[in-house]
This record gives structure tokens, C-alpha cells and sequence, in this order.
């Protein structure tokens, strides 16, 4: 998809009689574009297109179709049919009343092509700017930073699941990376235990049963950590990422004494923040907030706060749901 930036056009005349006609006393649309004009331009995502090939959508529309689509909560294919249908989006994206719009697919390669570019701060940076250039946020204004939690998509998992899963995922990753050495390797044993997903349900009841089935889990995934640190015509095993999150879960769930591995107590881990909820999210992290808990990220979203401007997202930066960090006006 090849790029030729051209200028953002100006509201075709019918469509701005018919859009005021329709909403006298307008709509957040209509305000956007009468107060701000045009945000987006093509040429600010030139970098992002090769000079030659099919000619691409225009990324100065789609930009502003995306930010549209976020504030009302639209899927893409919602989001298309408003480009196609809804005459306050033809109005602030200036197209015709006839314009056909584009199919729905176009605004999910729009956001793959943004970070692939490692342009995803670009609709953002853009806006403010346009903001700047408005006198609605000004240099060395009031800001305030607050943070909301952000789930991860992967299933809450207690210890016993946590460590049977964890061993699970280093296998399965082994199984496509190196089948030979695994088959050769594992016994019958870790077919029956890891071949299927490990869930609560399915574990023993009994105390005594569960540390029994802690203990042989804990066993398993120490012989497979033996076996990768003896492999040394294959040294690229130790450095497969689900490999270092077994070896950090089994540091935070087992010690080992006298050469015996041991279930840790409760009071001999560490802090829950510290360790890795899930082996297939190992950034993810469990934290508190008042009276919601979770186990995820934390979204810092700072604004401005200066009584006569209105108040604007300045900045958003996503961390470990244990980074603490809030200023107020």
C-alpha cells in the first residue's frame, strides 16, 4: 500500500447544509471539527508507507475515524458503517454524502501499521499539538496524574495451578522448538499430568494430597531445569522465555534444602507483587487499589487541570500494576 499525501479537503457544501439541518445545536462532531479544523494530515504518516504499490486509504482520515471509533466505543465494522452512514461523521472526516466509506478491515491494518512503525503516540501527539496551536493546552500548564487498573487477558490461577501450568507452558514450548530432545526425555508421567490444561477442579481436595501433587510438580520441573542446564549442545533451550519464567516461579514456589526441594510455606515467599501470576503473562502482576484487587497492569493517564482551559489527556503510559505513582493539581 503505497502513500500520496494529499491535503485534508474541506467539508463538502451539502454535506455541511444537511448535518446542520439535521443538528441545529450540533453534535461532539460537529464541535470538533468547527473548534479544531483539521487535526490529521497524510503527510504526518508518510513514514509509514513505501513510496510505491496499490494506493493506500487515506491515513489523515482513518486517523481521525480511529479516535472517533475509541470515544464511542465501536467496533471496527460499527465504525465503518458510521463513516458510511452517520452524517456527523461525514461532516468532521469531510466526505460526501455519497461517500461510500471503506471496508471495516482497513481500520485494524491502520492500527497494526502504526505500531509496527512504532507510531502508536502519533493520533496523540497530533491532537495535542492541534490543541496547542488552539490555545487549549499551553506550556507549563497544571497537570494531574491518576492511574485505573487494567486487567490481563489470561485466567486468575492459584499456586497448585500456577506451578502445573507453568511446567505445561515450558513443555509445550519445548515440544515446538525441540520435539526430539523432549520426547527423548520425558517421562510417561508428564504426558498424563501436563497434557491438558491444569484446573482447580480437577486438583485433589485434601491438603495432604495437594502438597503430595506440589511436591511431584515441583520434581518435574526441577528434572526439566537439570536436563536444559546438561544440555550443552543445545545452550539456546536455557534461553527460551518459558524456561526463565520456570525458573523464576520455581525460586518464588520451592526451596531447595539439602539438595531436596521443599513447598514453601506461605510466610517464606515473597511479596505476592514480586511474583509471576501467570506463565503466559509473565509481566503481569497482582495489585491493590483501594477495594479493587487485581492481577495485570496499571494505566497512568495525566491531564491538565488549569480552571480556564478545558481539562486534556496529556500523556498515557501503561506499567506493572506495582508501579505507584499519582500527583494532583
Amino acid at each position: 500500500m503505497s502513500l500520496h499525501p494529499q491535503e485534508p479537503p474541506p467539508v463538502p457544501d451539502e454535506t455541511s447544509r444537511v448535518a446542520r439541518a439535521a443538528f441545529p445545536n450540533g453534535t461532539l462532531c460537529l464541535h470538533i471539527a468547527e473548534a479544531l479544523g483539521p487535526i490529521y494530515h497524510d503527510a504526518q504518516f508518510a513514514v509509514l508507507f513505501p513510496r510505491r504499490g496499490q494506493s493506500a486509504e487515506a491515513p489523515g482520515l482513518l486517523a481521525l475515524a480511529t479516535v472517533l471509533q475509541f470515544v464511542e466505543g465501536l467496533s471496527d465494522r460499527q465504525a465503518a458503517d458510521a463513516v458510511r452512514g452517520r452524517i456527523d461523521w461525514k461532516y468532521v472526516l469531510g466526505l460526501s454524502l455519497v461517500d461510500p466509506g471503506f471496508d471495516h478491515t482497513v481500520l485494524s491494518e491502520f492500527r497494526s501499521r502504526l505500531i509496527e512503525g512504532g507510531a502508536e503516540r502519533m493520533l496523540l501527539d497530533a491532537f495535542l499539538q492541534r490543541l496547542r496551536d488552539q490555545g487549549l493546552v499551553k506550556a507549563r500548564g497544571r497537570q494531574r496524574t491518576d492511574s485505573t487498573h487494567v486487567l490481563a487477558a489470561v485466567r486468575g490461577l492459584n499456586r497448585l495451578e500456577r506451578v502445573g501450568e507453568t511446567v505445561r507452558a515450558a513443555l509445550n514450548q519445548l515440544a515446538e522448538v525441540a520435539p526430539d530432545w523432549l520426547q527423548a526425555l520425558a517421562p510417561s508421567r508428564w504426558y498424563e499430568r501436563y497434557s491438558r490444561r491444569v484446573e482447580n477442579y480437577r486438583l485433589p481436595k485434601a491438603d495432604k494430597e495437594r502438597l503430595e501433587l506440589a511436591a511431584a510438580v515441583g520434581a518435574d520441573g526441577d528434572q526439566l531445569l537439570a536436563a536444559i542446564d546438561a544440555a550443552v549442545e543445545q545452550p539456546w533451550l536455557a534461553q527460551l522465555p518459558a524456561i526463565h519464567v520456570l525458573r523464576e516461579v520455581w525460586k518464588a514456589q520451592y526451596l531447595k534444602e539439602d539438595g531436596q526441594l521443599r513447598w514453601r510455606a506461605v510466610q517464606e515467599m515473597p511479596a505476592t507483587a514480586e511474583q509471576i501470576s501467570s506463565p503466559y503473562d509473565p509481566e503481569a502482576r497482582y495489585s491493590k487499589k483501594r477495594d479493587i484487587s487485581w492481577m495485570g497492569y496499571k494505566a497512568h493517564l495525566t491531564e491538565t487541570c488549569d480552571p480556564e482551559t478545558p481539562h486534556v489527556i496529556t500523556n498515557v503510559e501503561t506499567t506493572p500494576a506495582t508501579t505507584h505513582r499519582m500527583t494532583t493539581c
